[in-house]
């Protein structure tokens, strides 16, 4: 660990050296493109994408365009980059994760970069972390994008939007919403630049993987994406998969039963708690107590699915804490990010938690729903050919964005001096001692007139810290999770004189706080300003922004995060940690030690124990932590990359059928030979079998099930094992077949008909695998138990049921192509070459089985949760019902693809 440390800043060092000499280069084109009159911008652009066609490497134009939008930005929006937001730009262009602290501009960095990458026309996007970001940068540096000739477009949870500089929007007060115009998801996906939320990139590329018909596809390649706020969406929401899901038609009044049997069980006990791995176990008494209850005697043998819901219920009832991990609002739970205190809405707990904990909160319980499609966004962003990141806190992850990501941190200089002050932590024996000693603090500097930004860990202690505030009169603003809308708002006026803000970890994340209030940039009015300058230089003279923490999170990222609000752009400021030996990481983690100590001097509870050694400890127990996260995010990449293989072979499968146009069936009879050549051969693996009647009949039988052809012909063929002939034949009678229906129905309704029936079938069984996998992931991990490696047992046969899944599909979309038989009103125009696009159209199978309708394809909405209504599936044999070849076996013993 520490040796990578030391090589991650030596390799720092050097970097910034090497970058330094390419803004020099820059630097040295200034003076070149202030000649320029603005009608040269977008023809400048132009050249720029000129050269790259002519064979220039996006390398060799980078001063020339980095140039380009520091003149554009210094003429357009008032603002010259910095030569370190030059360098933040140069490390994201090279695919690396830039550090750069607060206030430092990371949204004018990343302009540079976007810009020159965006001139190869693949489109670039950058992913932030909420819908307000999204639009306001999108408005902001898109007049700066526009200025250069290029077009920025945003695309938030409901809506899109594109930029237009003729267009103006009355409802917005904030002059860098106003240029925003609505416009649909292609036309945003194919402007140049693209803000967006990361949840809202993730569901369009599970909603283009839906699609059944290439207009509905919005997305294009993944070329090139800077993440704002980098660490905390590839690292903290990493570990919650993107879901589109239909709901599952099961009994949801049992949660309620499990719920009040969990609450009957002490943890004295029943059970046993592990704080640090976040389990709760049942000991032999409590699963004594549980089969008492349930009326059975062995809950492992009899009830299998009901101990899996308990288990969750005790879960619930002991880990899972009311404002801390979710609040209940309007009958429904909703999550809470820990690491930034916003609320997740639309997301769920996985397993059958967040069910039991509504049953345990006795609120309405959504009922359990299958998976359609899923991704994480960590196997997302990695199909991006370049991937970039910002934020202010990513040292302390370098490793595992280096791992996972592939991508180096680089830690770039402030533009001023860092003055801020960060005081060593004071520790007391008790929480009430604590809060205490922080509400004196917050009086004390109250008084001065100095403004506070006090940072809590949990809506809990938000609350009660304002109580406190409020028995002693301070006057304070309170932000969390529930009352976010005024977040920016809130953030903004946290510098001002006297102000005490109170908030949860989300305390300015996307808002700068400004001493003395946020500064009218766009004011022309000098009183104004000159009020402003007054009111900045009265805060700085009282030590600028004071920054308590109440106390210590898990990932030092988290408290750095809090810190970097003060000392912005060489302001002074100060940070101070409030730490009990009852706090959680203290509890959990290693307090004994210090809390022996206090014991041994008999410290006062009200008295605090400061010292560099003590603020150490308490570091060295957070890298333990951080360690022990990194280690589970990183073994649920490994199980993610196993099913992510398989996701792209199953979509890039989907994706060759639905965009077929002149190649549609060479795509089509890839299966359709795969298939009957794998039929076949199952017949003919031992060259001294011999067929008698009865056995020839079932042969001609299975393969009439794919195609109709000559049985006297392929009789012949099958009594002498000419295997290749037969292929050959049956191949070239399908492709007859195939011609022939596209004669009589017309080509475009017949195309229609094979991509719909091969997309409905790919779609079921795909959807039907996710389910499979997810049960085998849930208990995947027993597998330790018998000294085998759960990932190596789950990479085997997570491999044999995708191979079993691609069989399926290939099986029964052969199976159904020719069994379909036109009917209604839309047949009988298209036979009289009528063809409509669009048109609905009805079609049959000969069995009458499947039935499909090309107007009521499914919707998927778009939320992690959120119901959708799922692809029809077809009437599929069982595995135990009869043999449809009519040999009186079971479909398992006989025809089914093992």
């Amino acid at each position: 660990m520490f040796g990578f440390i030391k090589k991650f800043f030596d390799f720092n060092q050097k970097e910034l050296e090497r970058i330094r000499k390419k803004v020099e280069e820059i630097n040295n084109l200034e003076e070149q493109q202030r000649k320029l009159v603005d009608a040269d911008f977008p023809k400048e652009t132009k050249k720029l994408k000129k050269l790259l066609v002519e064979g220039k490497s996006l390398d060799g134009i980078l001063p020339q365009a980095f140039s380009l939008v520091r003149e554009g930005s210094r003429r357009v929006l008032g603002e010259r980059h910095y030569d370190v937001q030059l360098m933040a730009g140069i490390a994201l262009h090279e695919g690396k994760i830039a550090e750069q602290k607060t206030g430092e501009g990371k949204t004018l960095s990343a302009t540079t970069a976007l810009y020159l990458n965006a001139l190869t026309g693949k489109g670039v996007h950058l992913v932030t972390v909420n819908d307000y970001l999204a639009r306001r940068d999108a408005g902001w540096m898109g007049k700066l994008f526009n200025f250069l000739g290029m077009t920025t477009s945003a695309i938030i949870s409901d809506k899109s939007y594109i930029f237009d500089a003729s267009y103006s929007s009355e409802e917005n007060k904030d002059w860098r919403l106003t240029h925003l115009k609505d416009c649909s998801r292609k036309e945003a996906y194919l402007a140049d630049v693209t803000y967006g939320i990361n949840s809202e990139f993730g569901f369009d590329y599970l909603r283009d993987n839906m699609a059944q018909n290439p207009e509905e596809l919005v997305q294009r390649n993944f070329n090139f994406a800077i993440i704002d706020e980098a660490d905390s969406v590839l690292i903290d929401e990493a570990r919650t998969p993107h879901i589109i899901s239909a709901p599952n038609e099961d009994d949801i009044s049992k949660y309620y039963r499990y719920a009040q049997i969990a609450k009957t069980l002490n943890s004295k006990d029943d059970y046993i708690v592990d704080e640090k791995s976040r389990t709760a176990n049942m000991t032999e008494v409590g699963i004594k107590k549980i089969e008492a209850n349930l009326g059975v005697d062995n809950i492992y043998e009899k009830d299998f699915e009901a101990l899996f819901h308990i288990e969750a219920a005790l879960k619930a009832e002991a880990l899972f804490k009311n404002n801390k991990d979710y609040i209940v609002r309007n009958n429904e739970v909703i999550i809470v990010d820990e690491f930034t205190g916003r609320l997740l809405e639309g997301r769920r707990f996985s397993e059958g938690i967040h069910q039991a904990i509504e049953a345990k909160e006795n609120v309405s319980i959504q009922k359990e729903s299958k998976t359609l499609a899923t991704v994480s966004l960590q196997n997302y962003f990695r199909m991006y050919k370049k991937l970039a990141g910002m934020t202010g806190t990513a040292a302390t992850e370098a490793e595992e964005f280096n791992k996972i990501y592939k991508a180096d941190v680089l830690i770039i200089p402030t533009h001023s001096p860092m003055v801020r002050k960060d005081g060593a932590d004071m520790i007391y024996k008790t929480e009430k001692a604590k809060f205490e000693a922080v509400v004196e603090e917050i009086v004390r500097e109250y008084q001065k007139g100095r403004p506070v930004l006090v940072g809590t860990t949990s809506i809990d202690k938000n609350e009660l810290l304002s109580s406190l505030l409020h028995k002693r009169n301070i006057p304070h603003e309170l932000l969390n999770a529930k009352n976010h809308e005024k977040e920016a708002e809130i953030i903004a006026g946290a510098g001002k004189k006297m102000a005490i803000t109170v908030a949860t970890n989300m305390a300015g994340r996307g808002v700068d706080i400004i001493l003395g209030g946020t500064k009218e940039s766009q004011s022309s009015n000098v009183k104004s300003q000159n009020k402003w300058q007054t009111e900045h230089d009265e805060v700085v003279s009282l030590g600028g922004l004071y920054i308590i923490g109440t106390e210590r999170h898990e990932s030092r990222r988290i408290d750095n995060q809090l810190r970097g609000r003060a000392g912005r752009q060489g302001d002074p400021g100060e940070t101070r940690f409030f730490v009990s030996l009852e706090d959680d990481l203290m509890r959990i983690f290693g307090g004994e030690q210090i809390s022996k100590l206090m014991t041994m001097f008999n410290f006062p509870e009200d008295q605090a124990l400061t010292h560099p050694m003590v603020s150490k400890a308490i570091e060295q127990a957070q890298v333990k932590v951080e360690g022990f996260n990194f280690d589970i995010r990183k073994h649920l990449v490994d199980f993610d990359d196993v099913l992510n293989r398989q996701r792209e072979i199953i979509y890039t499968l989907r994706r060759k059928i639905l965009n077929a146009k002149e190649n549609f069936k060479d795509v089509v009879f890839e299966i359709i030979k795969e298939e009957i050549e794998e039929t076949v051969n199952q017949y003919f693996v031992d060259e001294n079998v011999f067929f008698d009647e009865e056995e020839i009949n079932r042969i001609i039988k299975e393969i009439d099930l794919v195609v109709t052809v000559s049985e006297s012909q392929m009789r012949e063929l099958i009594k002498k094992k000419e295997t290749i002939k037969l292929i050959n034949f049956l191949v070239e009678n399908t492709k007859n077949e195939f011609e022939k229906r596209e004669r009589k129905i017309g080509v475009e309704n017949w195309q229609g008909i094979v991509k719909m029936i091969i997309l409905s079938t790919i779609d079921t069984f795909w959807t039907q695998h996710l389910t499979a996998i997810e049960d085998l992931r849930e208990g995947i991990n027993l597998r330790g138990y018998a000294q085998l490696d759960p990932l190596v047992e789950y990479k085997n046969e997570a491999f044999i049921m995708f191979e079993k899944l691609v069989r399926e599909i290939n099986f029964e979309s052969t199976r159904r192509l020719f069994k379909v038989e036109m009917e209604g009103p839309a047949f009988a125009k298209a036979s009289a070459g009528e063809e409509k696009k669009n048109k609905p159209m009805i079609f049959k199978s000969a069995s009458g089985i499947d039935t499909f309708n090309q107007a009521s394809q499914q919707s998927v909405k778009s939320n992690e949760q959120m119901p959708a209504n799922p692809i029809r599936s077809t009437n599929k044999i069982g595995r135990n019902d009869p043999c449809y070849c009519g040999s009186g076996k079971k479909y398992k013993k006989c025809h089914y693809p093992n």
